[in-house]
């Protein structure tokens, strides 16, 4: 398996403040990523929650904050119950010129998880990270609707 992370920039209209609430805001993330029943942005903290490609193949997702850099830096790790295998996922913000903010999505370590489970091929993640941020997220950010 390819051991290159997947990278992932996004330029987003809308302030800095308006893109870590929605990272880090556990009301704000069931709105565009995933519902989790708890989350802190906090070092240590752990978190969990179902995903998968299908509602008959969903896996239980095993997550701890590993660095949290107000308004900056999220990282947390991201391992399957039952599954070999250790990822990091980094998000990275930086404010640009009229309010806008670049984010980088990082997800290192794919080639960890096991290779005879199609389910974590990284083009699933390819495709999974580039909807959601691409798609979800950027509507989320970018509707009038929002209240930060």
């Amino acid at each position: 398996m390819n051991n290159e992370p997947i990278i992932i920039e996004r330029v987003f209209n809308a302030p800095i403040s308006k893109v870590w609430k929605a990272i880090t805001d556990r009301n704000e993330m069931a709105k565009w990523y995933f519902d989790l029943a708890e989350f802190k942005s906090e070092k240590g903290f752990t978190f969990q929650f179902y995903g998968g490609p299908s509602p008959e193949r969903q896996y239980l997702h095993l997550c701890v904050i590993t660095e949290v850099i107000d308004k900056r830096k999220l990282s947390y790790s991201w391992r399957y119950d039952g599954y070999q295998g250790n990822t990091l996922v980094t998000f990275e913000l930086l404010a640009r010129e009229d309010n806008f903010t670049l984010l980088k999505l990082t997800h290192s370590g794919l080639d960890t998880f096991p290779e005879e489970n199609p389910d974590f091929a990284k083009g699933n993640f390819v495709e999974g990270w580039n909807e959601i941020i691409h798609v979800s997220l950027k509507k989320y950010l970018e509707t009038s609707d929002f209240q930060f």
